[in-house]
């Protein structure tokens, strides 16, 4: 490990803050000079690519908080890539980080920042060199499209690097994670403007592409097929915010006392979905670069391996076949899709906990460290580990099934945007909102407090 070490200390870092606690004005800043950037970022174009090449992969850019065809073309997937394969390595035993200390932690974060710079190399190269996003095709054969190609990689390199960089300023000096706002900061600019947008689709001159305006039209002609669609996107995302926003809110309390103050109590509290929306950002990315990978092998966008883990629009099908008596593809394809969204939520979720400290032994750790115990019960660690032990697990393995199966259901329901992008940026909103109302509550003006607390 000392040679990553030493890689890991030539790549530049972004300072922590001095004060142990950041004002909410100077996060809340900080996060909106990133959002405004990452937006200016995926408006900058890559100098002398094939613009006929990028549509192949648009549905995938909510998934990588990417902007196809920009120089952040990339997104967050080499970040969420590294992050997959380092938990891989340590959950199977092959690399062990103790990451309850801190030479631990520092060894698991070197070798993540290595990893990162990695990948954004390897994934620069393969989407020039393996023709998802290749330079002018009319140039092909030629010393220009060779060097257009290595100009390519660098831009894309370039872009990683800068959301790299974006992510960690996020996390030191803003509010969440940068990953999870570009997820986020896509998606809802996604279904604000196919709610809303009076712009027409291509080919398509008399329909909008907005739900709400497309709603009015189709009613207005008579054409009930156009006005259920926009319906059903309409309500699927309703009911998927719903949902997610319900869920979000569950969760078990386990009463614990201060050992040395009889009669005072708290309750630890501990999520239904206990590791939150990172099982389904990293599926989600897993099938995003499965399919990128089959489109890049096979050469065509409707391969065999990518229709199978890509969602099926069952109710959108069901709507235009005018019943369910749509053949068993579908339905079989649907059915593959939820299986691998619920397992391999299952399995993230289970390596997510072994890894980020939140096993029922590092919980008693930290609830130990508090001073807290549990009733009735000597103060041992071995006690309290058992008792969280029993919740744990079960709340590891539900909440991956409950997530897996909310974002394969919000998939196949024809939502405003991907089913899996909404469920995330709903999820991400509520723990920013949740993460603001527990750190800064007290510190904001009157009118803002009113405003959060609705």
């Amino acid at each position: 490990m000392g040679i990553i070490e030493t890689l890991s200390s030539w790549i530049p870092d972004i300072r922590q803050p001095t004060q142990k606690r950041l004002p909410f004005k100077e996060k809340l800043k900080w996060t909106i000079i990133i959002l405004v950037l990452f937006f200016i970022l995926g408006m900058v174009p890559l100098i002398g690519l094939d613009p006929e090449r990028i549509f192949q992969f648009e549905q995938l850019e909510l998934l990588l908080g990417a902007s196809m065809g920009s120089i952040i073309s990339l997104g967050i997937g080499p970040m969420v890539t590294a992050s997959i394969v380092l938990q891989l390595l340590n959950g199977s035993g092959i690399l062990k980080f103790d990451l309850t200390s801190h030479e631990g932690k520092k060894a698991f974060q070197s070798l993540q920042k290595v990893m990162i710079i990695g990948f954004i190399v390897f994934e620069a190269f393969i989407y020039v060199f393996m023709g998802a996003l290749p330079p002018l095709q009319a140039l092909q054969g030629t010393a220009t499209y060779a060097s257009l190609q290595i100009f390519l990689v660098i831009q894309l390199i370039v872009g990683g690097l800068v959301i790299m960089f974006m992510d960690q300023i996020i996390q030191k000096w803003g509010i969440g994670s940068g990953i999870s706002l570009f997820i986020a900061a896509g998606v809802s600019k996604e279904i604000i403007v196919r709610a809303i947008s009076w712009l027409h689709p291509e080919g398509n001159p008399e329909a909008f592409i907005g739900a709400i305006p497309e709603l009015f039209r189709s009613l207005s002609i008579g054409e009930p097929q156009g006005a259920m669609l926009a319906i059903a996107g309409i309500v699927a995302t309703l009911i998927v915010f719903g949902i997610v926003v319900y869920v979000q809110s569950m969760r078990v309390e386990i009463p614990l006392s201060f050992g040395r103050v009889r009669g005072h109590g708290v309750r630890w509290p501990l999520k239904f979905l206990y590791t939150s929306n990172i099982p389904v950002i990293l599926i989600a990315a897993l099938l995003a670069n499965v399919q990128i990978w089959a489109q890049l092998f096979t050469g065509s966008p409707n391969s065999a391996i990518g229709n199978w883990v890509n969602p099926t629009p069952l109710v959108q099908t069901i709507i235009h076949q005018g019943g369910f008596n749509i053949g068993l593809l579908p339905y079989l394809q649907t059915i593959v899709y939820m299986l691998f969204m619920m397992g391999g939520a299952v399995l993230f979720s289970y390596f997510w906990v072994q890894t980020a400290g939140l096993d029922a032994r590092s919980q008693a750790k930290q609830i130990m460290a508090s001073g807290l115990q549990v009733p009735g019960f000597r103060k041992d660690i071995r006690v309290l580990e058992r008792l969280l032990n029993r919740y744990i697990m079960p709340l590891t393995i539900m909440g991956g099934l409950a997530v897996g199966a909310l974002a394969g259901l919000a998939d196949i329901s024809g939502a405003l945007s991907r089913g899996t992008g909404i469920l995330l940026a709903v999820m991400i909103v509520y723990q920013m909102y949740e993460q603001v109302m527990k750190d800064h509550m007290y510190e904001m003006n009157p009118a803002m407090k009113k405003f959060v607390a609705m």
